[in-house]
Parts: structure tokens; sequence; C-alpha cells
């Protein structure tokens, strides 16, 4: 496609789809040698996505997650490590929409994002916690208007490929590790020491290495709000949301196969009912199930987006991490059951049915932040906070 020759439909959804055109075309190349999706990156930024939330006193377009969410969708149903770049990135950027709008630095770097279409790029796992992004080794180091950081960072998403990275750490040397900072860095400002190879079953793609991250800035690219509040009031929700969507667009993929499949089935035998109806009907159902669970967690967040209280409240983390629950633990037997209706067809690589890689891929849904790990401080909050969810009695 000639990026330069877009048709005229400039809507959100009509971008995303010449987005995932583009994505579909290389995603098993993508998923084969494990490597960055530049193509769908790039078309991306041609269509002027990755700056699509920002409000528009800062250039952007000031989109709802719930758009966001749908796009997510879209490009996954085509190349799910591209959508799952593309929700990484817009995660980090709703931590600036979120807690950076009145800080003038941050402002312009958010028109910057605009202006050339940086892709943000994430560092909140660190050697020794694993993926406990409430919790930090190293500390930044301030001195006058200079800031410091050195941070072995186990996965930086996509990391030699980020224009910036957005990372996390003590706010000083003497904070205890859930005295959190989040702190922009600049491509110019960093440097990365390779330690780890992201080579792994699914979402190949997202190239998500470990590095030592060594890195100077102006201390004013220091976000000013804790960290703990950027988790809880825009990182939990737009985290479990998004990444809820795409997985969702894994699964519709699937389903869209298997559907082509037994109307081929149909033709070939008509006026009779072929095999696997039954079980395309029940795929469906269960999608409905998925993309209602989602839309209700997308109204509950815009809602609560409202009043910060409810936001960092108990209930609303509880409600974020059952949709997160609900969306992963429900996609793998929706793909499993188009693998059984396209049988050896779907088992393949290299045919119009093959779903190895959707399955490779889904099954990263209940490990990025652990289902264990959420159903455990989910399961404290219940028993601590009972009387706020209104869920034990």
């Amino acid at each position: 496609m000639d990026l330069s020759s877009k048709s005229a439909d400039q809507s959100l959804k009509a971008r995303a789809v010449r987005v995932s055109a583009i994505a579909a075309v290389y995603a098993d190349d993508v998923d084969r040698q494990g490597r960055f999706p530049l193509e769908a990156v790039e078309a991306m930024k041609a269509e002027k996505l990755l700056g699509i939330q920002i409000p528009a006193d800062c250039g952007g377009e000031g989109r709802s997650t719930s758009e966001i969410a749908e796009l997510c969708t879209i490009i996954a149903q085509a190349c799910a490590a591209s959508a799952m770049i593309f929700a990484m990135h817009q995660i980090k950027v709703s931590s600036l929409v979120s807690h950076g709008t009145e800080a003038e630095w941050h402002r312009g770097f958010m028109r910057k994002i605009c202006d050339e279409q940086l892709l943000l790029g994430s560092a909140t796992t660190e050697g020794g916690i694993g993926g406990n992004l409430r919790n930090s080794i190293c500390a930044i180091e301030v001195e006058g208007d200079r800031c410091r950081l050195e941070k072995d960072a186990t996965v930086i998403s996509y990391g030699k490929h980020a224009d910036a990275i957005l990372i996390t750490s003590r706010a000083h040397k003497n904070a205890p590790p859930t005295d959190q900072v989040m702190t922009v860095f600049l491509k110019d400002q960093y440097t990365l020491e390779q330690t780890h190879v992201w080579d792994t079953m699914g979402m190949r793609g997202t190239c998500s290495d470990g590095f030592l991250f060594k890195g100077e800035a102006p201390a004013i690219q220091i976000l000013p709000k804790p960290f703990a509040e950027i988790a809880a009031q825009s990182m939990l929700a737009s985290s479990h949301l998004l990444w809820s969507a795409l997985w969702y667009g894994i699964a519709v993929d699937a389903f869209t196969k298997a559907q082509t499949f037994i109307r081929a089935a149909a033709r070939k035998a008509p006026g009779t009912q072929p095999p696997g109806l039954v079980q395309l009907a029940e795929m469906s159902s269960e999608l409905q199930v998925i993309r209602s669970n989602i839309q209700s967690g997308l109204v509950s967040y815009e809602q609560a987006l409202k009043d910060p209280d409810r936001l960092s409240s108990m209930g609303f983390a509880v409600a974020m991490n059952n949709v997160k629950i609900a969306s992963s633990e429900m996609i793998l037997p929706v793909i499993n059951q188009a693998l059984r209706i396209c049988g050896i067809m779907g088992y393949k690589n290299g045919t119009p049915f093959s779903l190895g890689r959707h399955l490779r891929d889904a099954h990263s849904a209940e490990l990025m932040i652990s289902n264990d790990r959420i159903l455990g401080n989910t399961s404290t909050m219940l028993l601590v906070h009972k009387q706020e969810t209104g869920l034990l009695g």
C-alpha cells in the first residue's frame, strides 16, 4: 500500500484498518524471525496514530480509551505483536496524559510525540523483583538540575526501537522499594547494554529484550506525581483494558478463520450441516461475553476518570483486575475451538486457516502481569476492603 496516497477516509477506524492491512502482510515473517514489525509501526506513524490520546491543546486528538481499545482489536486481528506494541505505547502515553499535563516539559514532550510520532517504550521490570512493577531496587540520583539512573531492566518493551523510554525507580537512594517515580528518557539520553534476549513462544515481534539501562537527563523529565498514583490511576486500567482488547482481537480472527472454513465445507456439500457449525455458534457466544466484559470495564474506567478517589479505590482496582483475568482466561478456549473446527489445516503452518501463531500469542495473556500475582493481590484487597467492594459479606 502506498502510504502517500491514502484514501480520503480519515476516520479513526479506517486509519487502523489500513495499518492492519499492512501488518497482516508481514505478521508471519515477524513471528517466524522474531523481528520488530517495522512496517506496521511505520504505518501507525504515517496514519498519525501514536499521538491520538494526547489532548488537543498538546497537539493530539484527545481520543478516549474506548476508541483506542477498538484500534487494538482491529490491529490484533492482523498481527498481535504489532497490536501489543501499539497498546504498550498508548499505556505509556496514558501516564503522560493523566499526570503530565500540568508540567511544562511534559506538555512539550507530548507535542513532540504528536509532531514526530515518537514510539514510547516501557521499563518497569528489574532484576531481583521480576514483574512486580510496584517495587524498585534502583534509585534515581538527582544533582542540581540533572538526574541519573542505572537499572538492570530484565525487559524493556521493544527497547532497541523505542524513541523514548519511561522507566521506574525509587525516588531517591534512601527511599523504600515502593516509593517510586517514573522518568522520561529520550533516545539520545541513555545507553542500552543487552543482557537478555527476547526469544519467546509468542508475541515474538515485541522484541522486549533485557538491558542494563544507563541514562542522564534534566531532572524536570521526572514525572511530578508519585508512581503509586500513576500506576493506580492510569497504568492499571489502561493495561488491563487495552491488552484485553487486543487479546479479543486474536480470538476474533481465529473465529473468522473457523467461519471461513465451515462456509467452504458447506459449499462443497449443499443441503447438509457442515461439521463444527454448533461449535462456531458456541464461539460466537463466548466472544460476545468477552466483548461485553471489556466494554463494561471501559465504561467503568471512563466514568471513574471524573473521580480521582474512585480511580485510586480498592473496588476499582478489583474491577479492572477481574476484566484482565476474565479476558485472558477466555480467549484460549475460543482459539482451541477454532483449531478443532479447522483441523489439520489449522494445525499446519502456511495455510489460510493456520492458528499456531494465534495460540502462541494468546498464551501470553495469562502471563503478562501473571494472573496468579493479580489473583493474589485481588484476594488480599477483598479481605481487607470487603465493605468497599461489596463482594464479601
